[in-house]
């Protein structure tokens, strides 16, 4: 019930936590004022205001303990997806810079992140991946592995390149991974308790005034549902409002495959004495 929640679009995040919070006030004035139960209830006068703040602080911390860790991961995301990108690149420029013609490096690369864009980053909004990318980055690593690199061009080079390569290898393990993170759950499901748990202690806190008690139970409601629903919209890093962008992937589709030669300098004839 909880991934299908976070899962919702803005709107209906957002329309949960309403039907949570604004229900619950209801309900609370309601077993309160109009229940058979509200003699039982109204028994408890003597509820000191103070009582409230305990549980408003235990809410407090652990809400933002979870937007900590929701902000964190990420952060940790565009990183991985900023670091993949950019290891790319680097074996683009190797590929380029190499006295050696590497084109069947760079159409790996290309393929690599046409398929990490197209195909795995869809994947990854149900925590999956793509086998195809998978295959994609074992075409890529083979092409980089291949020995014959360090004779026509350099052992330097030809060092440079697997290191690269490995690290995209590393860089995407870890957008997999936090893609598919749910150690949130528990988190949520305590937050979400702890506020109903507040709502209670303030309609403890306002037994002899209705008005009163239901202005607090909507006041600390909207409060609840503004905060928790900012935090449910960057629960996933790679969906919904503020996921992180394949940009940096996409842009090393624009490369060329073919780099054109580059043609000897003129000489220049000797001055004439």
């Amino acid at each position: 019930m909880l991934k299908a929640w976070l899962d919702l679009p803005t709107l209906g995040i957002f329309a949960a936590l309403c039907t949570l919070y604004y229900g619950t006030a209801l309900a609370l004035a309601g077993v309160t004022f109009r229940s058979p139960l509200r003699g039982r209830i109204q028994s408890l006068t003597g509820v000191v205001a103070p009582f409230f703040s305990c549980l408003a602080i235990l809410f407090g911390l652990l809400t933002s303990f979870l937007a900590n860790d929701i902000g964190d991961r990420n952060r940790q995301a565009l990183r991985a997806v900023q670091t993949e990108a950019g290891e790319l690149r680097n074996i683009y420029t190797l590929s380029v810079a190499s006295v050696t013609d590497m084109r069947t490096i760079r159409v790996a690369l290309k393929d690599y992140a046409r398929s990490a864009v197209q195909e795995e980053w869809p994947e990854m909004v149900e925590a999956g991946s793509s086998a195809k990318t998978r295959a994609a980055y074992d075409t890529l690593l083979r092409e980089v592995s291949d020995p014959a690199i360090t004779k026509d061009a350099s052992g330097a080079i030809h060092a440079a390149l697997l290191s690269a390569a490995v690290r995209v290898g590393t860089a995407r393990g870890d957008r997999l991974s936090l893609s598919s993170d749910r150690t949130n759950d528990i988190k949520w499901i305590s937050v979400l308790i702890l506020g109903v748990m507040t709502q209670v202690g303030l309609a403890l806190v306002h037994l002899e005034r209705p008005r009163a008690m239901l202005a607090a139970l909507t006041v600390f409601g909207t409060a609840a549902i503004v905060a928790l629903g900012l935090i449910a919209l960057q629960e996933h890093p790679f969906q919904g409002t503020f996921q992180v962008s394949p940009a940096p992937l996409q842009r090393l589709l624009a490369l060329s495959d073919v780099v054109a030669p580059v043609e000897p300098a003129p000489a220049v004839a000797p001055a004439a004495k």
